[in-house]
């Protein structure tokens, strides 16, 4: 069965590869995770009380444009509105539970988009579909007469979103697990977009219970794995070819938590990095920025020290694409780029003295499936000429994989290989 070719749209959102998502809403002021108003029952009018306190003082969207430039994302996703139903960007009428009529009284949305524009960055746009604000009840509570209401209001929303802020990279959409029986419209609300913003990816997160599950629209350009680990999308016999994108969390909440310490290492991320590209998905790192905005130290320092890597190995993880029929041992896997290729080299250790360091494992490392004749192959840490076997008849080839030398220790390395 053939594999349909991606759509321009979306051969330019997977060449982006890394990205990073925000959770920031009047929930971070409570600091206890962005699903807090819905697990401890607090009433909307209630919850609502939040808005008089909001006032995104310490929000700087230059800062984060530029943190997401020196980290090597290529694009931010922002939650303009989660599911407490509060709008980031003026709603123009629609109602008043948005910025510019708070404390703040700014369109936050406005500063972020020209902030991604002035370093480069692609913004994109989080919107929930599920909302426990609107007519004070949960979406999954309303009516059918009620429920066909509020997809116009949501239709209204998103379409501010699609004409106010100039040409964005897409619409992340969240909640339609909330109702599963019903009918979304969902067609309508994508041709929509897609009529005001022809450039712009469709996704629609489909929850946990549905990893990598394509949706029923043929409007929707992604799939998702949410907190999870990507798996390649079997594309054989689609009427349209989708991408993947594996969102994670920073530590187990989305939103603000002042007391999650749960915290992934710049290690851990750069591994689920490279994890989501072997299986040729975007990887979407998520921050919690505090009450009124303002990045967390560790967040920042954490993607200080990403892009140091990324400086380096940055290359593969833009331009490679997973390579069908190869296989590699352990958690190792190749990428390609045209007569390019990239082994991407997992859990390597440091070497040293064994006074000082634990036992090390090294040795080579056997690649099935490989008919290129190699040219060259180059570590991309330190330029160091790659030790390799080949034999072509057979589809083999194995790699000298050493420990990083003590006082170095890069995570993953990744040997560029060049062949004819």
């Amino acid at each position: 069965m053939s594999i349909p070719t991606p759509l321009p749209r979306v051969a330019a959102f997977e060449k982006l590869g890394f990205g990073i998502f925000v959770h920031w809403g009047l929930y971070s002021q409570w600091g206890r995770g962005e699903w807090a108003q819905c697990i401890y029952n607090v009433h909307p009018d209630e919850y609502a009380k939040w808005m008089e306190t909001f006032t995104a003082k310490d929000f700087d969207a230059r800062e984060l444009a530029r943190m997401a430039k020196e980290a090597g994302a290529k694009y931010i996703t922002l939650t303009t509105r989660h599911h407490e139903g509060f709008s980031l960007y003026d709603t123009c009428g629609l109602n008043e539970f948005d910025a510019p009529h708070s404390p703040a009284k700014r369109d936050l949305v406005k500063e972020f988009v020209e902030a991604c524009r002035e370093y480069d960055i692609i913004p994109f746009f989080y919107h929930t579909t599920l909302d426990w604000k609107w007519h004070n009840k949960k979406t999954n509570e309303l009516s059918e007469e009620e429920f066909n209401e509020y997809l116009d209001y949501l239709y209204k929303s998103v379409e501010i979103l699609c004409s106010n802020y100039g040409k964005i990279g897409g619409l992340w959409f969240d909640g339609n697990w909330s109702r599963k029986t019903s009918d979304w419209k969902e067609d309508r609300l994508y041709k929509m977009i897609h009529r005001l913003q022809p450039d712009a990816m469709v996704i629609n997160n489909t929850g946990l219970s549905a990893l990598g599950a394509v949706g029923a629209s043929e409007e929707i350009d992604s799939v998702t794995f949410e907190n999870n680990t990507a798996r390649p999308v079997n594309r054989e016999g689609m009427k349209k070819y989708v991408a993947g994108e594996v969102c994670k969390t920073m530590n187990s909440h989305w939103g603000r938590s002042n007391q999650d310490f749960n915290l992934l290492s710049p290690a851990r991320v750069i591994e689920r990095l490279c994890q989501s590209r072997g299986s040729g998905a975007n990887f979407l790192m998520n921050i919690g920025p505090e009450a009124q905005g303002r990045i967390p130290n560790y967040e920042k320092a954490l993607f200080e020290l990403v892009g140091q890597w990324m400086k380096t190995f940055g290359e593969a993880i833009y331009n490679g694409k997973p390579v069908p029929g190869v296989k590699c041992q352990g958690n190792d896997f190749m990428l390609q780029n045209g007569n390019t290729y990239y082994y991407v080299a997992m859990d390597l250790s440091m070497g040293g003295d064994k006074n000082v360091v634990a036992a090390t494992v090294s040795g080579p490392r056997a690649v099935e499936g490989f008919d290129k004749e190699i040219v060259s192959a180059k570590w991309m840490d330190d330029g160091e000429e790659g030790l390799f076997m080949q034999d072509v008849e057979k589809k083999l080839f194995t790699i000298k994989c050493d420990p990083f030398p003590y006082g170095t220790d890069m995570v993953v390395n990744i040997l560029k290989i060049e062949t004819r």
